[in-house]
């Protein structure tokens, strides 16, 4: 009997030493699992105007965020997570800018400047107007297969696999399918992750367009004059392309996940990174680079409002994205690597910009050169990336069209864009290829279109 008590008690002892070991190991992480709590779920209450608790079942409930207990401020517009009451981070909203996680060391009181916005009424259907479209019946459609490939790509009988949120399918610009999940709706906005990417990028279009820049240019960064990072271009940049040291990790404490849920001013980290490649030599995606080109555009305008207002002015507002909202960091940048919302609508009306060339109902909001750019695989990329957007050239999606590209985001954000078909679908969800046959999904698609 000693001698079982004896084994029970070193048992245990080692099972708490590995306990205590897990912990201390697993203790900094914390703060980056509270930082993401805390501020996705104030930008789900404050700008998505969903609840506390939809935003606990159905955004951030998944392993290990779902360790995460968080409290929301109504009137105050803040939110506060932590787990068992260790490393609490706090989030807080600012009408125009977002919801920003913040540090111990941020003047909330400070009083900051917000984009000019402007919404005007043009009296037209969808996607050109705020009016509903009328109905349209394509005869080159097959809307029974159409409905049944929708309906595919969500979970049903209980399951939670796919776990697609919403779909929209827009031909010769005409909602032909449109399907969400109970809770959300045409007026619920959603987040885009790393599709803000390829919205940054369009602002580099119509800068492009405008003669303000030159992509093909030396990127303007100063810490880089004085050794071979000079040789780097903003092409390097929009096309990943660059040679720059860089994690892009969202298991562990990483660069990608230092900078969205520590840093202060994401637009640095990727400067500081050391180059292991010449530029056009070795293709990595990062979020740092997105960033970087998000404070590089900062600096081709006079003042801050300048910075603020220009995306809106001269291309979301003027597609009528009215929904859309490109939320900052502590220092003012666009986050122009993942945080950026709008209404499965107003994505979808992104897409028929591309698909038409940059043109917006007869307005050229970029050259239509400019598709061709993002459209040019990177060097390296396998025809899989370009200009801040994935492509088909490369097959990854075997059975869609090569001339397919898409704006992606993490967990299965997708503006899939289809200039062959005429076709513009989007999908978002809570996971992305690993609970998604996306590639039959868009063959069937494709095929319910002669």
């Amino acid at each position: 009997m000693k001698r079982f008590k004896k084994i029970i008690g070193i048992t245990f002892l080692i099972l708490f030493a590995g306990i205590c070991i897990a912990f201390v190991l697993n203790y900094p992480k914390l703060t980056i699992l509270t930082g993401y709590s805390a501020k996705h779920m104030n930008s789900s209450v404050f700008i998505a105007n969903r609840t506390l608790e939809f935003t606990d079942l159905n955004d951030n409930n998944f392993a290990p965020v779902d360790l995460a207990d968080d409290e929301v401020n109504l009137k105050n517009k803040t939110s506060v997570a932590s787990v068992f009451g260790l490393k609490e981070r706090k989030a807080i909203y600012r009408e125009g800018l977002g919801s920003v996680l913040i540090d111990d060391d941020f003047d909330e009181n400070t009083p900051v400047l917000i984009p000019h916005r402007t919404k005007t009424e043009t009296r037209l259907p969808y996607p050109y107007g705020e009016l509903e479209q009328k109905d349209t019946v394509f005869t080159t459609v097959d809307y029974d297969k159409v409905n049944k490939t929708v309906a595919s790509i969500f979970d049903s009988n209980g399951e939670y696999i796919k776990k697609t949120r919403a779909v929209l399918v827009l031909y010769k610009d005409q909602i032909i399918a449109e399907k969400y999940i109970d809770g959300l709706d045409k007026d619920s906005k959603l987040l885009g992750w790393s599709m803000t990417k390829s919205v940054l990028s369009t602002v580099y279009g119509v800068l492009q367009k405008q003669g303000a820049i030159n992509i093909h240019d030396k990127a303007p960064v100063s810490e880089w004059q004085n050794d071979a990072r000079k040789e780097i271009t903003i092409n390097n940049l929009l096309q990943m392309n660059c040679g720059l040291e860089w994690d892009e990790d969202y298991g562990s404490i990483s660069d990608v996940t230092k900078m969205l849920y520590v840093d202060r001013d994401m637009t640095i980290p990727q400067i500081h990174k050391k180059a292991i490649y010449k530029p056009n030599e070795y293709w990595y995606y990062s979020s740092g680079v997105s960033n970087l080109l998000s404070g590089i555009l900062r600096k081709q305008f006079k003042n801050y409002q300048e910075y603020l207002d220009y995306p809106y002015r001269e291309f979301i507002d003027k597609i009528g994205m009215n929904s859309m909202l490109i939320e900052t960091d502590m220092t003012g940048n666009y986050v122009g690597s993942s945080y950026a919302w709008a209404t499965v609508r107003d994505w979808g009306k992104f897409g028929l910009l591309y698909l038409h060339k940059g043109n917006w109902n007869g307005e050229q909001i970029f050259e239509s050169s400019w598709v061709d750019y993002v459209t040019t695989p990177s060097p390296t990329s396998e025809g899989d990336y370009g200009g801040h957007f994935w492509l088909n050239a490369g097959g990854f999606y075997p059975d869609a069209p090569r001339d397919m590209f898409s704006a992606n985001g993490f967990q299965g954000q997708r503006v899939f864009i289809i200039p062959s078909k005429d076709l513009v679908i989007v999908r978002f969800g809570l996971i992305g290829d690993a609970g998604v046959d996306f590639n039959t999904f868009l063959k069937d698609m494709v095929d319910s279109i002669e």
